[in-house]
């Protein structure tokens, strides 16, 4: 018994060791990558409603605009009182993705292989790690929730503030928390054991105090990304609720699914590459299904999760990897909360589930899922590699052209608004949009903002030097290349930066004068 003993403390101590250098590796890293990462303009936009919000008010109101709860933008309020520079931004994100995947290596009940194989995953270790947004607090805050997950025995506060964290995080991460306390809710209503064991040990208070503090939090992460009524081309959702079946854009949907599974995201002009990766997500998630089928309550929880996911895909919003990466996310988190019950012959009797076939679903099912991992370390390690030797943006790189170029200081007239967040961040200060026809940093896509073509950027840049005399000549810069003209100005190209993953943050810098 005493050699048992020993052998099981030595494998205990050597997975121990295993997950800290899968922490120590990640951290590393991971601050390579998001030090050498250049932010775009989804990264900045928050950044600079934080920086430039005239009150406590306008910040609120500026949020709305966003489609995003609240958490994020706080904590960003909060950093610039530690250090007036995004930079803190990137670490702060890095924290959050070490913490998370520290939460997953030690508390996780997967092997140190598939732990391995997560932490350099994709999202981890990309989507969720370089690109500096509210959407890391979906695996923190939901792995958090796993490792807690025992704590629900005595009390249900430590889970209910996890809850409202994550429903303030993002409103994906909202509807994953919905999906999160709808599983507690249904556990408590239909586990007596656990519900009387609960109740004998908790305190009174326990119950309301955790249902109210789920409630407020709800409501708050529902209030606050409910657009104006100006707002447009709010998150991308200005085409309207889908209100009837249209079975290319349920494929479509399905296929979200496929993509958070394997990366890739099937075209939804071509219905073989739909139908195709529509059943091989179905087929997964039916042995998903046959996985958790003795967890009732994980099974619960991954279905409903899935369910409301993709019905918000279907109804509103297809998404981006960053979007619909919580299919993913729900999955392991349906395999961690299953490994806290006990088996369950429920499911099985009351559907006559023969054990050949619940046998037959683990094997492939354990197949499907390390193919999954390796897809995703795969796909994690050449993004990360590619983000450390193509820019992201090109907007560090002209920013610092204009710094060294002692340009910063000049009159800059900058459009597309929307793409030059990242500049206005960089360089600290305010450009004049066209879209605007004033100074601005942040873009909200609301009333008020109009989309111009080249010509009327010109004829602005025209009034500007005909009202302004003190300014006589003007720093224009276009994240496309100039192609109109206008006889009364003088247009000389300074410089090109053209080198980024996104194509729209390449930009172009010209210096314009009076004839």
């Amino acid at each position: 018994m005493m050699l048992v003993k020993k052998i099981v403390n030595s494998i205990n101590r050597s997975s121990l060791n295993v997950s800290w250098l899968i922490i120590i590796a990640f951290s590393i890293l991971g601050l390579i990558g998001i030090l050498s990462h250049d932010m775009w303009r989804d990264e900045l936009n928050p950044w600079l409603i934080v920086r430039d919000s005239e009150s406590f008010g306008d910040l609120i109101a500026n949020i709305k605009y966003e489609g995003h709860p609240l958490l994020w933008y706080f904590c960003l309020a909060l950093l610039r009182r530690i250090a007036d520079n995004p930079v803190i931004m990137q670490i702060f994100h890095l924290a959050i993705a070490i913490s998370s995947v520290t939460l997953f290596c030690l508390y996780s009940p997967f092997n140190y292989q598939q732990k391995f194989l997560f932490s350099f995953g994709f999202f981890p270790f990309y989507e969720y790690l370089l690109i500096s947004r509210n959407y890391a607090f979906s695996m923190l805050f939901i792995w958090g929730f796993c490792a807690v997950f025992s704590s629900r025995k005595k009390t249900y506060i430590y889970l209910a503030i996890l809850l409202g964290l994550l429903a303030n995080s993002s409103a994906y991460a909202l509807l994953v928390a919905f999906c999160l306390a709808l599983t507690l809710l249904v556990e408590f209503c239909f586990d007596i054991e656990h519900r009387n064991q609960y109740l004998n040990q908790s305190q009174k208070y326990d119950l309301f105090l955790s249902a109210g503090i789920i409630i407020f939090s709800f409501i708050l992460s529902a209030y606050i990304i409910t657009p104006p009524a100006d707002s447009y081309l709010h998150g991308g959702l200005n085409s309207g609720w889908v209100n009837q079946l249209d079975l290319r854009n349920l494929f479509r949907s399905i296929g979200r699914l496929f993509g958070s599974y394997f990366l890739i995201i099937p075209t939804h002009k071509r219905w073989l590459d739909l139908i195709v990766c529509g059943f091989i997500a179905l087929f997964i998630a039916a042995l998903t299904v046959i996985k958790l089928s003795k967890k009732p309550f994980a099974l619960f929880f991954y279905i409903i999760g899935n369910s409301v996911i993709l019905a918000f895909t279907y109804l509103r919003f297809a998404g981006m990897p960053r979007h619909f990466g919580h299919l993913y996310l729900i999955l392991i988190a349906g395999l961690w909360l299953g490994s806290y019950y006990q088996d369950s012959a429920f499911l099985i009797n009351k559907f006559s589930i023969k054990p050949k076939t619940i046998k037959l679903g683990e094997r492939w099912h354990h197949i499907a899922f390390m193919i999954i991992l390796y897809v995703h370390f795969f796909g994690g390690i050449s993004v990360f590699i590619k983000d450390l030797f193509i820019p992201f943006s090109a907007s560090r790189e002209t920013a610092n052209y204009i710094q060294k170029a002692q340009l910063d200081n000049e009159f800059i007239v900058a459009s597309r608004d929307a793409n030059m967040a990242a500049l206005s961040g960089y360089l600290d200060r305010k450009l004049y949009y066209p879209e605007l026809q004033k100074m601005g940093s942040f873009t909200l896509f609301k009333s008020g903002r109009q989309e111009v073509e080249q010509a009327e950027i010109l004829r602005q840049i025209n009034s500007l030097l005909t009202n302004q005399p003190d300014e006589n000549k003007i720093l224009l810069i276009l994240n496309k290349p100039l192609n109109a003209s206008q006889q009364e100005l003088n247009i000389a190209p300074i410089k090109n930066f053209e080198k980024a993953w996104v194509n729209d943050e390449r930009y172009y810098l010209y210096w314009v004068d009076k004839v």
